[in-house]
């Protein structure tokens, strides 16, 4: 049996937190919780299996516009995260980034964000990059505001300017997504990390992301293997 290719970059659309503590008749915020624990689990065993970079989902820029005890809720959450959780990660020598826009996240969460990256840094076992208040145009947008800031000061000239190196000018100078998980039955992108994802594999499963654990995780590296990644090129 031929080994497995493995994702360098795999990144999930962590979906149906809220779905899944409803079944349960429990608050949307348990699912919350009861994700963040898959979350660190998937980050360590997606390392182990050789995935270089994790990107997930955590908060969109449009999550703002949910309740204001859920956005709280998940911003306490996010806090007690990245100050005192996340061990698992920390004991695993990943490094921890962030995909986003900081306005308008309050400086709590800031200084959390701040404190997991700094104490990550010299990590050397993979990156998670968590992607909280975040949306891919944003970021193409922001990105392009740095260019014409560069382009202004003269640090590079327009004609420099190509696809690799606008890459540089995103949140993060991450690789391209090889395989893009959703979970929770929807068949959207839902504006995340467009840039880094033309070429990437898409995979969608109806279990709600609580239960998408390392057997399921197994399940969509399987489906990857079974695409035949052309990049634009004839058989």
């Amino acid at each position: 049996m031929c080994e497995l290719k493995i994702p360098n970059h795999l990144a999930i659309i962590m979906d149906g937190n809220g779905r899944w503590a409803t079944k349960l008749g429990k608050k949307r915020s348990y699912g919350h919780l009861e994700g963040s624990k898959t979350l660190e689990d998937l980050a360590v065993y997606s390392m182990k299996l050789g995935v270089k970079v994790l990107s997930v989902y955590a908060f969109s820029t449009d999550n703002f516009k949910r309740s204001e005890e859920e956005v709280n809720y998940l911003m306490n959450l996010f806090i007690k995260l990245f100050k005192t959780k996340l061990n698992k990660i920390l004991d695993n020598n990943i490094k921890i980034v962030f995909s986003g826009r900081k306005e308008p996240l309050n400086k709590n969460v800031l200084d959390a964000m701040e404190e997991i990256t700094e104490k990550t840094k010299n990590n050397n076992n993979g990156i998670l990059n968590i992607c909280l208040n975040y949306g891919g145009q944003e970021e193409i947008v922001d990105g392009v505001i740095r260019v014409i800031n560069d382009i202004e000061s003269g640090k590079i000239s327009k004609n420099d300017l190509n696809k690799d190196l606008f890459s540089k000018y995103l949140y993060q100078d991450l690789p391209p997504i090889d395989l893009l998980i959703r979970t929770s039955g929807e068949y959207r992108v839902s504006n995340f990390m467009l840039y880094q994802m033309s070429y990437s594999e898409l995979y969608f499963t109806d279990v709600l992301f609580p239960d998408f654990n390392e057997k399921e995780l197994d399940k969509a590296i399987e489906s990857y293997n079974k695409r035949d990644r052309r990049f634009g090129n004839a058989k």
